[in-house]
């Protein structure tokens, strides 16, 4: 598993506490990975599950983070904003955005698709700048820390990385 720590810009407050996790190959590509996504993530009570591909454009949740599972395809995600990283997600990478963590799709394959979901009590909402949401700071500190890894459960990465 792989950490990414961004730092706010002008645009993304990106979340200054919590690192972007990176989870390579988490299901093998002959898998069904649209049911191994949602059966784990749902064991791991991380609900709201959804199936698509990923906005073209800048945005971040203020109030969730998100998991995304990359089912089929293959997607370049962009995080941080404009200045931020992009990262090559292909079949059965996931990866886990704290809340505030600007994300975009930034060129994908025909043929994606994604599975996200969000941990319990955590409502997704879309922003696309400090400037449309201006209490996002305050929210995404106020946003309490999953308490499942939404792959690998009670044991998992984030938990292990998140929970100092």
């Amino acid at each position: 598993m792989d950490q990414i720590f961004l730092k706010p810009n002008k645009e993304i407050p990106n979340n200054a506490v919590l690192p972007v996790l990176v989870y390579p190959q988490v299901l093998p590509a002959d898998e069904d990975c649209s049911i191994g996504f949602e059966k784990h993530f749902r064991d791991n009570n991380w609900h709201g599950i959804w199936r698509d591909g990923v906005y073209d454009y800048h945005h971040f949740h203020s109030q969730a983070h998100e998991v995304l599972g990359v089912v089929q395809g293959k997607c370049r995600i962009q995080v941080g904003g404009m200045a931020g990283h992009t990262l090559l997600l292909e079949q059965g990478d996931m990866i886990v955005l704290p809340a505030g963590t600007g994300h975009k799709d930034a060129g994908s394959s025909d043929d994606l698709v994604v599975i996200g979901a969000y941990p319990p009590g955590q409502a997704m909402d879309i922003c696309r700048s400090k400037k449309e949401c201006p209490d996002a700071e305050r929210k995404i500190a106020a946003t309490p820390i999953p308490p499942t890894d939404p792959f690998y459960g009670h044991d998992g990465p984030l938990i292990r990385t998140w929970i100092k």
